[in-house]
């Protein structure tokens, strides 16, 4: 079998082995609390949003329970959750989804018929409606970048959009939104379609690629700046914590 390259893994996958190699050790036994984000961020040598984010993929696998104001609780995990790291991060993924689809939809304004901007309309008019309604309209909001995509005809891109916006009920994914989606999110989401459809609606490319771009960085940037802002508040800052002077943690590089 021919030797295949070796790849870095992603940060925040390094720092999720380490902790759950010390939870399977016994250096944290179920029921007891991890260190601070602080100190294990210290220790690890990394980002304290590098850090939240693995911790939100232990979350998901069953290692721990994220409590904000008491701390971050190691819990039995359920050999039937399935693996919530992954490959590619929520971050990572809509990293792609902006170089994408802000082509796609630039192409796509190109095409863009009356009936086109009426059947997005709709669709607004439903996320709009959900949203009212407080349920997350994440059905809309997946019709509304899959339609521009079809546009194009282009079985391939279609196919590409649909797996990397489905990557969003990954479990990492929707630990993320639990933890971050709201509302407000939800209020600027469709304000961004909005701005989105009216560059389609004048069929103008140039404005089209920058408003869907534009929507998917806003969209990156919210969860990274609910990362950082969690990892500053802190989840686990009360005194009495275990100490972590040893060297059971080691850089991660």
């Amino acid at each position: 079998m021919p030797i295949q390259p070796v790849e870095p893994r992603r940060l925040y996958l390094q720092i999720a082995d380490q902790v759950r190699s010390l939870i399977a050790a016994g250096e944290f036994p179920p029921g007891s609390r991890l260190p601070a984000e602080r100190e294990l961020a210290k220790r690890f040598g990394v980002s304290r949003p590098s850090l939240r984010e693995a911790l939100i993929a232990l979350e998901v696998e069953g290692y721990v329970d994220v409590r904000p104001g008491a701390g971050i609780m190691v819990t039995t995990p359920n050999n039937a959750v399935p693996d919530g790291c992954g490959d590619e991060g929520p971050l990572e993924i809509l990293r792609a989804r902006i170089l994408i689809e802000g082509e796609i939809a630039a192409e796509a304004a190109r095409e863009m018929k009356p009936k086109d901007v009426a059947a997005l309309e709709k669709i607004l008019r439903a996320m709009e409606e959900g949203a009212a309604n407080q349920q997350a309209p994440r059905t809309a909001d997946r019709q509304f970048h899959l339609y521009i995509v079809a546009k194009l005809a282009n079985k391939v891109l279609l196919r590409l959009v649909t797996e990397l916006f489905d990557q969003r009920d990954s479990p990492l994914a929707r630990q993320f939104a639990i933890h971050f989606d709201s509302a407000e999110t939800w209020s600027a989401v469709l304000d961004e379609h909005r701005k989105t459809l009216a560059a389609l609606a004048a069929r103008d490319s140039g404005r089209a690629r920058k408003a869907m771009r534009d929507h998917l960085r806003k969209a990156h940037r919210r969860w990274a700046h609910e990362l950082d802002r969690g990892a500053k508040a802190g989840v686990n800052e009360s005194p009495g914590r275990p100490s972590i002077d040893r060297e059971d943690l080691v850089p991660v590089t």
